[in-house]
């Protein structure tokens, strides 16, 4: 619209992703993204067509319909502001020129902030300014000179400044968001590894321990059948056994870490803790799961612990329920807990980097793990083969 009549328009996107949002690649964006892009467009050339009628009498070079096609193509421009927002901004500036028009500049400069960073929008916002006052002062403008100087220093100026800045702002903030979005990305990817790695070390300590008998049985029968038609069997079978005691050693864990995961007769001290920090475990055991191996008893000791560490977060004072049962060739761990009244709809995990921890131990022993909102309580399953 002209300079006397502009009025401030600034195109807010509501979930842009900063990377996206940086690249320069030549990708045509798809989904929200497109969608905003051509939101933007559409509402620039509605702002620009309220004043069609003035820009046709104006300019006795366009009509109706001709002004309509320009500035269709102008507010065009927008829809590739991502990728290349100096197409717009070069356009914008022709517009201000030609027609005197300002709202395109208000979504270029946006753009360029938003989509290039401070120091072009520093770089664009200058130019406009600087190009801006020599249109006004050219002579012939519509308005006496005093006027005109008078709306470049009032509207111009403050127009083109306050759409830079605010795309510089959504710009840091997408920067903001996307550094988060990294940093749980990051603390996710760490958890599981710390969770292979702890896998790993019981692998050694409980997978080790039974190749070392068997190392060692296998060498005194290997003695004893020396000589005999068995003789060179056993010894292979006593050489395979020191190979493989050797492989874990060199490929699962590193030692010097710390200490293996405790195994079921440790939950009982880990209830204990959690009543002390405000968080009481009422526990049922199915007597069969004693007959767990020492690996999977760990899992079982984990999943408990890392519940009970939520539970304590987002449900302080309530009870948490923990059952443990065999369910055929199966053993089942579920751990249930009211939620505060208030607490958000969403499942109350804090980062996810516990529940991804939970899943790669869980998924280790080929089972699978949920954790759901169910009415007003938070529920955690976890099945796994029990042998």
């Amino acid at each position: 619209m002209p300079a006397k009549s502009a009025v401030p328009a600034f195109h807010r996107a509501a979930a842009a992703a900063a990377a996206a949002g940086r690249r320069t690649a030549g990708a045509w964006y798809a989904g929200p993204q497109r969608a905003q892009d051509v939101l933007a467009a559409l509402g620039c050339l509605a702002l620009m067509a309220l004043d069609l009628p003035g820009l046709a009498a104006a300019d006795n070079s366009l009509n109706g319909p001709l002004a309509a096609a320009v500035l269709a193509a102008g507010a065009a421009t927008l829809l590739v502001r991502r990728r290349a927002p100096w197409i717009a901004y070069a356009t914008a500036l022709l517009f201000l020129g030609w027609l005197h028009e300002l709202t395109l500049v208000q979504f270029a400069l946006y753009s360029v902030g938003r989509f290039r960073g401070r120091r072009a929008a520093v770089l664009a916002t200058a130019g406009y300014v600087a190009y801006a006052l020599a249109v006004f002062s050219v002579p012939g403008w519509p308005e006496p000179r005093a006027q005109s100087l008078s709306a470049y220093a009032s509207l111009v100026v403050p127009i083109g400044v306050l759409a830079s800045v605010v795309g510089v702002a959504a710009s840091r903030h997408d920067l903001v968001r996307e550094l988060e979005a990294r940093r749980a990305e990051a603390a996710v990817l760490q958890a599981v590894q710390e969770e292979r790695t702890s896998v790993g070390r019981d692998v050694h300590d409980f997978v080790g321990r039974e190749l070392t008998l068997l190392t060692v049985r296998s060498e005194v029968l290997s003695l004893r059948a020396r000589g005999t038609a068995y003789g060179k069997d056993f010894a292979e079978l006593a050489d395979t056994a020191r190979r493989a005691h050797l492989a874990l050693n060199e490929i699962i864990v590193q030692r010097g870490g710390p200490s293996a995961t405790p195994g079921l007769d440790g939950l009982a001290a880990l209830a204990e803790e959690s009543g002390r920090a405000g968080s009481p475990v009422r526990m049922e055991l199915d007597p069969q799961v004693h007959g767990l191996s020492p690996l999977r008893q760990a899992a079982v000791y984990r999943v408990v612990q890392e519940c009970l560490t939520n539970a304590a977060k987002h449900a302080r004072g309530e009870t948490v329920d923990v059952r443990i049962e065999a369910d055929g060739g199966q053993l089942r761990i579920s751990v249930s807990n009211p939620l505060p009244a208030g607490l958000p709809a969403r499942a109350p995990v804090s980062a996810g980097s516990g529940t991804a921890s939970m899943a790669e131990r869980v998924g280790s022993m080929g089972g699978t793990l949920t954790a759901t909102r169910t009415g007003d309580a938070y529920e955690v399953v976890a099945t796994f083969p029990r042998g």
